[in-house]
């Protein structure tokens, strides 16, 4: 990590984040989560990232025992922390992954269950309509 903070730090700009992803690899150990974003914080990272918490507790914990911004992944199934929430524990940056990706495959596969199984278009009352879909992406 420090040689990649050094060689990150000669360039310009580059924000170099450190991941501790104990929670994502079945190692909940919040106590050990921190002493990684603290070496990593030691060795020269710029944001530190541990994926995976799940409680307001566990990410005011890490807000208090580190000095570098804390980003945390949202939109994990069973997490219902809010932005504002967020904001509030010290947490400066908020990743959501494949989460976006992941709503839409549902919305397209409830769509086509429904037309599959009931023989209804009722999905489409909550599709973007298509004016609005053509002109964001620039049609």
């Amino acid at each position: 990590m420090r040689a990649a903070a050094e060689a990150a730090h000669g360039a310009s700009p580059f924000v170099l984040t450190a991941r501790a992803e104990n929670f994502l690899f079945g190692r909940p150990d919040l106590a050990d989560t921190i002493r990684r974003l603290q070496a990593f914080q030691e060795a020269g990272a710029d944001v530190l990232f541990a994926p995976g918490l799940s409680s307001l507790d566990q990410i005011r914990a890490v807000v208090s025992s580190i000095d570098r911004p804390l980003n945390v992944i949202m939109g994990l199934d069973g997490v219902g922390i809010t932005l504002a929430q967020l904001q509030q524990a010290g947490v400066k940056r908020v990743s959501v992954g494949s989460s976006f990706a992941r709503a839409a495959l549902g919305a397209f596969q409830r769509a086509a269950l429904e037309v599959r199984d009931q023989g209804t278009f009722q999905y489409a009352r909550q599709a973007m309509p298509y004016g609005e879909a053509n002109k964001a992406f620039g049609g």
